[in-house]
């Protein structure tokens, strides 16, 4: 793996900027496989003159939300360095300095998709801790989840049956602090069917859909195979929120056929209306016939079931996507 105090090579290749090595392996697998050349860089730590030219290339930021809970508390701002130093070089980015702002910030993303005229849960954006009570009477009578506002993984995501038991909660201490002090509020919105759908876009374009389950997998989505087993016990996570613990050899993760390809397609318009190039959107169809979209995913990942199910690969994608890119730039 290199860092940005490595040397990089005088040949144009795609670099992958990002911060946690466990997600790595398929993409590195798709871009053999695609025979784009690819480099790693490492975000964690490291240094770059900001005052000399960057590498010739393509770099694709896969920078996640949930660095924070892996002990990489500053990698959103060392990206956010970085690509501003490649983008103001002249560099081609993907998923680059505006789109990191969407992937750490869920008000953000409740804002685009207000803006856009797309369905999203009711929010309210507490900064501190002393207006938390306040908030929570707005939904006096119905049940709400916290969030965090930098979130990924479930991060900070609870459900409430009441504001009572919210304040218990509070004055108990249970609460976790987020990293950027905005705590939300939100609406919760049950799914008809027990499960949530994410939608896979790759160049502004639907690749595929996935049916998540929240009964045994709770808020804590992901679907990379490194998010679904304890690396002490071997076994199954049971995620915040799940109604039942999954059991060994049961799927999270299904390939959904018969979602709606034009919602999908509205989608895909977001991101290509936004500039993000490569995302994960999830959306809950609730027993009241709305469709709530909810999160959107930057630095998405793909599930290994779905991925032998699918007619199209998301790893694949990303790699011919980005090899196109490198081929556009940089012809031979």
């Amino acid at each position: 793996m290199s860092t940005l105090d490595d040397e990089p090579g005088g040949t144009p290749v795609v670099y992958a900027l990002h911060e946690n090595a466990d997600w790595w392996p398929p993409f590195e697998r798709a871009f053999r496989e695609a025979g784009v050349p690819v480099r790693e860089w490492n975000l964690v730590e490291g240094s770059f003159d900001p005052a000399s030219a960057p590498p010739e290339g393509i770099f694709w930021s896969r920078i996640s939300a949930s660095a924070p809970s892996r002990g990489h508390d500053h990698s959103k701002d060392y990206a956010r360095s970085v690509l501003s130093w490649l983008e103001s070089s002249g560099r081609r980015t993907v998923n680059g300095r505006s789109t990191i702002e969407f992937e750490v910030s869920k008000v953000a993303q409740l804002a685009a998709l207000r803006a856009a005229g797309i369905d999203a849960p009711e929010t309210v954006a507490v900064i501190g801790a002393g207006g938390l009570r306040d908030a929570a009477r707005r939904f006096e009578g119905r049940p709400f989840i916290t969030k965090h506002n930098q979130g990924g993984k479930g991060l900070g995501v609870r459900r409430f049956d009441s504001v009572a038991e919210f304040e218990t909660a509070l004055d108990a201490g249970e609460l976790d602090e987020p990293v950027d002090g905005i705590t939300l509020l939100q609406e919760y919105v049950r799914p008809a069917g027990g499960f949530i759908t994410r939608v896979e876009i790759v160049g502004g374009e639907f690749v595929y859909a996935i049916a998540a389950d929240t009964i045994h997998g709770g808020f804590q989505l992901c679907p990379a195979d490194a998010c679904a087993i304890d690396a002490t016990t071997g076994l199954p996570i049971a995620p915040p929120g799940a109604e039942a613990a999954p059991e060994p050899g049961q799927r999270l993760f299904t390939l959904r056929r018969d979602v709606d390809t034009a919602f999908a397609e509205r989608l895909a318009q977001f991101t290509r209306d936004l500039g993000i190039e490569i995302a994960g959107i999830e959306f809950i169809e609730s027993a009241d016939g709305r469709r709530v979209v909810y999160d959107i995913n930057t630095n998405t990942n793909y599930n290994a079931d779905v991925e032998a199910e699918a007619d199209s690969s998301g790893p694949a994608s990303i790699a011919r996507y980005l090899g196109a890119l490198l081929r556009e730039r940089y012809p031979a």
